[in-house]
Order: C-alpha cells, then structure tokens, then sequence
C-alpha cells in the first residue's frame, strides 16, 4: 500500500520524495515577499513526524549549517517517516544579522502567537500551524549570543516523559535541565504535546566545525531513536551525555581586562582559580574562582569587560572530570566518523 501524501500549505509531498517549499509571510515594507523555506522529506514508510529548525533568532547561524548539511547528504535517503528541515525561522534577523526580528521583539519569547498579533506573534503562529501542529519531535538549534560561544549541550525539561530519553539519543556532551520559559517554543509545543530539544553550541554569526558536526550526528542520533534511520545506519556513538540540573553564570567584580585560563569542555573544582581581571595597567589582579564543581558550557569571547559582565556559564555536575573526558571523547569520535569526508560533509 503507497503511503498518502503528506500536505503542508497548500503543498502535497508524494511518498519517497522531497520538496522545499515557501510559506508566504508577507511583504517587507517595500513589497519584498518574505517566506518560511522549508524542505520536507516524506519517506516511503511510515513513522514519526520531526521538525528540526534553525536561525529563530536571526544572527545564529551554525544550525543553518547543521541543516544544509542533512539536505545535501545521504543519510536520508532511507528516511522512515518525514523530515521538515526549516534552516532560516526568523528570515527578518538572518539578512540583517540580528538576533531580533525589525518589531525588536524576541521570537523566542513570541510563541504561540496569533494571527492578528505582531510581526513576531504572526510568524509565531504560522509557525506553530504549519510545523509544530504537524509533528511529533521537534529539534530546534541555536548558538550562544553575540561574543559567547557554548559548549555543545542540550536543554531539556528532563522531567516531560520521553524527552530525557530523546536528549542521551542526540548525544551531546552535556544535557541541562532547563525549565520552560514563557512565550518559548519549546513552552508552546510542549502544551500542545510535542516534546523540542533545544541544542546549544558555538557562537552567533560564527561557524565551529565540531559544534556543526556534533549537531549533525545528533539529529541523526533522535531520528535513529525515533525509528526514522535504520539502527545499523552510521556509525554508533560511544560517548555518553552528563545530565546538569542546575547551572549559573560567573561574572565580573570588577570592570577591566579579562583573562581566561579555562574555556568551554574544561572540568572546574570548587573554589579554583579559571581567570582573572586587571586593570589596564595591571596595578590591579582580581581573580576568578569557580563557586562549585562543574563543567565550563559558556564563556565570553570578549577581554574587555565591565562590573556585572558574565564570564563564565558553569553547569554542575556530579564528576566534573568524567564530564570533561567525555567532551575529547566525543572530539576524537566525529574526526574519525566516516559519515564526514575532509570537509565535513555528510
């Protein structure tokens, strides 16, 4: 029996094929159409619907890697189920290279919207109708903020049965429990029954290539759980997540130069000294101690800083040292994973 279409916006995707559509969003304020790309994978079988999406906010730009890189390898040509990859969310902010949309509101922060709101709270909506009331899972990827970078991680609200289970599948080397906030994505499709991952790494308007890989194998590390890839497809993954239910930002005493002697990945001990501030003339030191035990899942990229500034984002954990060995293990493990060539192509 051939497996029904699957219709989207007006669009129908046959059985075994794909397809990138665009969304109508409107026009710009002078008449430029503005669209929601998506490309959607229907396989011949069925299984489960995901949506993976990037870019919501505009100036993070590794997850639109992370996407481009599924569209154009192999990995799924023998897809069970379907696949919407929605690389650009908040296309406002990815052209001007801003986090926020022109209306200065957070799309993040917009969820679920409604269709006579603001600009945010219409492709809120759109958003909401035309993918997350479609799926089952959805993964949605981001980077730090502007001159922060992130260890890959994934946030999760471990509690909501099935989606601690989807975060050790995605397979990052760290998974914090993270609370669900008011107006997010993850907040609106989990009260309309769909479980997101949010996948942290790297940097805005920055490409790390162990970020970008580490998020390919992890989309296809949930898609394997979700029996959308064949289990013998690619090569396993050995490392396994640290599960963090807490964490809190370091920040600066004082105003001055900023200098780190730790950075994402490196396990930190109780009262230990991971930086330092000077003055610009170096008449004064002060140091920065880790408040307890951890692994170190952001820093700022910035030496120059003032009073207040967050330094370091440390994640507690129960073996910080294990915690950082499993960071190079998984390192080691997408440099020697044949499902990427010299390029990092999948």
């Amino acid at each position: 029996m051939v497996r029904a279409a699957f219709e989207i916006c007006g669009h129908s995707i046959a059985a075994g094929t794909r397809k990138t559509i665009d969304i109508p969003l409107g026009a710009l304020s002078n008449h430029t159409p503005m669209s929601l790309p998506v490309h959607v994978i229907h396989g011949r079988r069925d299984g489960p619907t995901l949506f993976v999406s990037a870019a919501i906010h505009g100036d993070e730009v590794q997850g639109v890697e992370v996407i481009r890189r599924l569209i154009q390898g192999t990995a799924l040509r023998s897809l069970m189920g379907t696949v919407m990859l929605i690389p650009i969310v908040n296309g406002y902010g990815f052209i001007s290279h801003t986090r926020y949309l022109p209306d200065r509101r957070d799309l993040n922060r917009s969820f679920p919207g409604a269709p006579g709101g603001s600009l945010a709270g219409r492709l809120a909506h759109i958003f909401m109708t035309e993918i997350v009331h479609r799926s089952d899972v959805g993964l949605d990827l981001h980077t730090g903020a502007l001159h922060r970078t992130n260890l890959p991680q994934i946030r999760a609200d471990i509690e909501e049965e099935g989606c601690l289970e989807l975060a050790h599948a995605f397979g990052a080397p760290v998974i914090l429990h993270s609370n669900l906030r008011d107006g997010s994505l993850r907040g609106a499709a989990q009260e309309a029954g769909v479980n997101v991952l949010l996948y942290e790494a790297g940097e805005a308007l920055r490409f790390d290539e162990f970020a970008i890989r580490a998020g390919v194998k992890g989309v296809l590390g949930v898609m394997k759980h979700l029996g959308m890839l064949s289990a013998k497809s690619g090569k396993a993954r050995k490392t396994k997540s640290v599960i963090s239910r807490s964490s809190h930002w370091l920040r600066a005493a004082e105003g001055g130069i900023f200098r780190a002697t730790r950075t994402i990945g490196d396990s930190v001990e109780k009262d230990q000294v991971i930086g330092a501030i000077a003055d610009p003339f170096g008449e004064a030191d002060t140091e920065i101690t880790a408040r307890s035990a951890g692994i170190i899942i952001g820093r700022t990229n910035v030496p120059v800083v003032n009073q207040g500034d967050a330094l370091f984002h440390v994640a507690k954990v129960f073996n910080p040292e294990k915690a950082g060995d499993r960071v190079e293990a998984l390192e080691q493990e997408l440099d020697e994973d044949p499902l990427f060539d010299d390029d990092g192509l999948v």
